[in-house]
């Protein structure tokens, strides 16, 4: 595409970003932009499609009403079909890119991001003790959680293929992205779907399905993968992404759900995406203020610039 200003070198600084772990392509990889500045909705739009990935982001200066409410920067987050409002783990990997990048945030001890859903305050950890170097954001606040009506149900269990015995409960929970969330009766039951997307994508159209199970407990932690309490399944179709690998609006909304209700407890750690050959580790954690948030490893993979 051509230069931002006559002949001025079109490039701009670039990462992608393997987000919720630290090894290198076994998480969730976005692609970030670093300056967005200029560019138009339909050239973002163009280049998300290009990379083909779960989502890209394109970092941008926030505007005057987010920086008068301490916003560092604005973020806007594409997928291959269109916008988000917000999204986890680009939240995170775009985070982590900034502050490599030599972002500074303007208050110390977190940073705050601008999207579309408003401002997301992202920090090191999970909470405050962590010194890991992880990164984790606050879950913004739910927009709908109620039941999914009955032919809802009955819809998602025939295209993941269980008994309808097998849901133990369900709900519609949207944080920007809307998800439509079954919790079955067993982790090791959510590892082993073999879910039919057609009828998935016939059936639901606007949103997107989640799924999570829970491992049985020990004497002392969890029994899943690295202790892991929960197994969580993401099948974005509406977003055009069959099945994420590891995702950070999803597992928002299965902690600020089950925490509540006392299926999960405080602290925990969520696994997603083996059925990928990834080996993704959430890390949520409701604080005593009861703001719930979602963390994770990030390591940079691809570092440079591109011309959009």
């Amino acid at each position: 595409m051509s230069a931002r200003h006559g002949d001025v070198d079109p490039s701009r600084p670039f990462a992608q970003v393997d987000v919720f772990t630290a090894v290198p392509t076994l998480g969730n990889p976005v692609a970030v932009v670093l300056d967005g500045d200029g560019l138009s909705d339909e050239q973002m739009a163009a280049f998300a499609r290009w990379t083909n990935l779960s989502e890209t982001t394109f970092v941008l200066p926030p505007t005057a009403h987010g920086a008068a409410d301490g916003a560092d920067y604005r973020l806007r987050i594409f997928t291959p079909a269109g916008e988000l409002p917000f999204a986890g783990h680009p939240t995170l990997g775009s985070c982590h890119a900034w502050l490599e990048a030599g972002g500074t945030p303007r208050a110390s001890g977190a940073v705050v991001q601008e999207c579309g859903v408003g401002l997301v305050t992202i920090r090191r950890g999970v909470d405050a003790g962590d010194d890991s170097g992880s990164l984790a954001f606050a879950a913004p606040d739910l927009l709908t959680d109620a039941p999914l009506g009955d032919d809802e149900v009955g819809a998602i269990v025939a295209a993941l293929g269980v008994p309808a015995d097998a849901v133990v409960d369900h709900r519609l929970l949207d944080n920007g992205p809307g998800w439509r969330v079954v919790l079955l009766d067993s982790a090791e039951r959510v590892a082993a779907l073999a879910p039919d997307f057609t009828a998935l994508r016939a059936q639901h159209p606007d949103l997107s399905v989640g799924v999570v199970g829970l491992y049985a407990s020990g004497s002392d932690d969890a029994s899943g993968p690295d202790g892991a309490a929960a197994e969580v399944r993401g099948f974005a179709l509406a977003m055009g992404i069959p099945e994420d690998p590891v995702t950070g609006s999803l597992n928002a909304v299965v902690g600020q759900w089950l925490v509540r209700d006392g299926r999960l407890p405080d602290r925990y750690v969520a696994a997603q995406g083996a059925a990928l050959g990834r080996a993704g580790r959430v890390r949520v954690e409701r604080d005593d203020e009861g703001t719930v948030w979602v963390g994770g490893d990030c390591v940079t993979v691809v570092a440079g610039t591109v011309r959009v």
